[in-house]
């Protein structure tokens, strides 16, 4: 079995901190991964080992037996003797004698180091991987190994919506790598909202489950709404005349329109309040936001003269 440099696999320096090893895992994951490189047995293997790195490299008592064993094990490999050697000196079998009788013990190396660590040939792993962590291969007919089951990795998936499909909720048909796979986007979403889809993530390793899929929404602007969290935003054009004596406007909501009340006297750029106008809440759509319209007087244009007397006579009034 040949040593497995898990450092170079992932491109990074020996020294390289659990960030960068993480940052460096998640650049040659999504490059090498089967979704996006269907039927490539070669992207296949890279992907596995790039699993198998990543698997030692991030968890600290896998990498600090792997700093200490791995150089011993490719020194031992490059002098040409057999793993199996390397495991009666370090420990994963030893031959003792009982008087004239001479017998083999075999040592389960969960023993040797420590008892915490686990892997799998059966998983995906390489022969290298279960040695060192999983179990031995000795001599004798008996071999001790240890299975372990890998969960998939987790996938995000941008998905853009409009703000009348964040109102009501919609559907998606995506395509990933060779699967085409339908989901629903719930009311109330907004930018940044992320959606979790059990089990349509990366495959597992070992019979390990699936990975997630993550929807992350973006709500496309609107022309006539703004939206702050729950509540949203409007404009409301309200001619001269109603605004000073009173009566009714007609406001847009994304669920058709209504007619808005408007007070005598209402002032150009006063808000009005329609109560549960607004959007869904994510978690709990029947309960809605407010939506608040924002009056903007339209003065009249091109008036008679008639209409000019009548103003000049309400300006002296005022006199």
């Amino acid at each position: 079995m040949d040593y497995k440099d898990y450092y170079k696999i992932l491109g990074v320096d020996r020294n390289a901190s659990d960030k960068e090893i993480k940052k460096a895992y998640r650049r040659l994951a999504r490059k090498y991964h089967p979704d996006v490189n269907p039927g490539d047995k070669q992207a296949e293997e890279r992907f596995k080992e790039i699993n198998e790195a990543h698997e030692v490299l991030t968890d600290p008592e896998k990498r600090r037996k792997y700093d200490q064993f791995g150089s011993n094990w490719q020194q031992w490999e490059s002098s040409g003797r057999s793993p199996e050697d390397f495991w009666r000196q370090y420990g994963g079998a030893r031959a003792q004698t009982d008087g004239q009788r001479v017998y083999t013990e075999y040592v389960d190396l969960n023993d040797l180091f420590g008892g915490g660590a686990g892997g799998s040939g059966a998983g995906g792993f390489s022969d290298f991987f279960e040695a060192l962590f999983g179990g031995m291969r000795g001599t004798g007919t008996r071999t001790q190994t240890r299975q372990r089951t890998i969960k998939g990795q987790d996938i995000e998936q941008p998905v853009e919506v409009t703000l009348q499909e964040a109102m009501q909720g919609s559907t998606r048909l995506l395509q990933l790598g060779n699967r085409r796979l339908e989901v629903k986007i719930p009311p109330g979403v907004d930018n940044g909202s992320r959606i979790r889809i059990a089990g349509e993530g990366a495959p597992g390793f070992g019979g390990g489950p699936n990975g997630d899929l993550y929807l992350v929404v973006s709500v496309r602007p609107h022309p006539n709404f703004t939206r702050d969290g729950d509540d949203l935003r409007t404009t409301v054009p309200v001619d001269l005349y109603t605004a000073i004596l009173g009566g009714e406007a007609r406001v847009q909501t994304l669920t058709g329109n209504l007619m808005l009340k408007i007070p005598a006297g209402t002032q150009n750029g006063q808000t009005i309040r329609l109560r549960g106008q607004g959007m869904p809440r994510l978690k709990a759509p029947d309960q809605r936001g407010d939506l608040y319209a924002e009056v903007q007087v339209v003065l009249p244009q091109k008036l008679s003269e008639q209409e000019l007397e009548l103003f000049r006579k309400l300006a002296s009034l005022r006199k």
